[in-house]
């Protein structure tokens, strides 16, 4: 890692999650020249078009996944743990450590703690734990500890419950296409007749970047644990 680049691990409980949450955030700093990573704890291949074979789809997920990270210079790690058998356990708990010990992210994002989605829900409480043990130098795994300083849940539609925009990042034109071109990979963000994904983030961002004074932005919400501000004076 260069000195002043950052490494981001964005993990999502399936394959496209963070794309589309936190992918023009990621597009932006991809641009800056930091390290953008993906992990998927799932392919999420039981979404699969109608017709189609799940082994097959959950194949093309994890190139869709691919796709997009390479075009953000990246790199993505997808699981296989099937879509919706998640399991909160010390085995996958581990496994997110091994993945953080060995990316070195400066930042993770994942999943708000709110959902209707059990896969997200089982994801957030992986993260939480995993980046504890990821930490932990009396902890001996095949790498050593590395703390990520910095942990963000994305905003959402299906994690909505209780969910604040807490932070705004905002990002440029340039961000904005790069991101549409690389979530647009995704099948299920072009294709889905159930929810128009790709209407509703580009929408979204555009929204939250009105309201933060810019052209575009995501929000996050950050662990309770440091929602304080800091100052010396009013």
């Amino acid at each position: 890692m260069s000195d002043g680049q950052q490494v981001i691990l964005a993990i999502g409980g399936h394959v496209g999650d963070m794309e589309l949450t936190a992918g023009g955030v990621l597009a932006a700093h991809s641009l800056r020249g930091d390290k953008i990573v993906t992990l998927a704890l799932t392919a999420g291949e039981r979404g699969v078009p109608a017709g189609r074979d799940v082994a097959d789809y959950r194949r093309q997920k994890v190139q869709e996944a691919q796709a997009f990270a390479e075009m953000l210079g990246g790199e993505s790690i997808v699981f296989d743990i099937p879509d919706g058998e998640l399991q909160n356990d010390e085995e996958m708990r581990m496994r997110v450590c091994d993945v953080i010990r060995q990316v070195k992210p400066n930042v993770i994002i994942s999943h708000f703690k709110s959902s209707m989605h059990k896969d997200h829900n089982t994801t957030h409480l992986i993260v939480g734990d995993a980046r504890y043990y990821a930490a932990l130098g009396g902890l001996k795994r095949e790498l050593p500890a590395h703390f990520a300083a910095k942990l963000y849940y994305a905003e959402n539609w299906e994690d909505a419950v209780d969910y604040k925009p807490y932070l705004y990042v905002d990002f440029d034109q340039e961000a904005f296409d790069l991101w549409v071109k690389a979530v647009s990979q995704h099948w299920f963000v072009t294709g889905s007749k159930s929810f128009p994904y790709l209407e509703y983030y580009k929408h979204l961002a555009r929204v939250r970047g009105i309201e933060a004074r810019k052209l575009y932005a995501e929000t996050f919400m950050i662990p309770p644990e440091t929602l304080r501000l800091r100052q010396s004076e009013l």
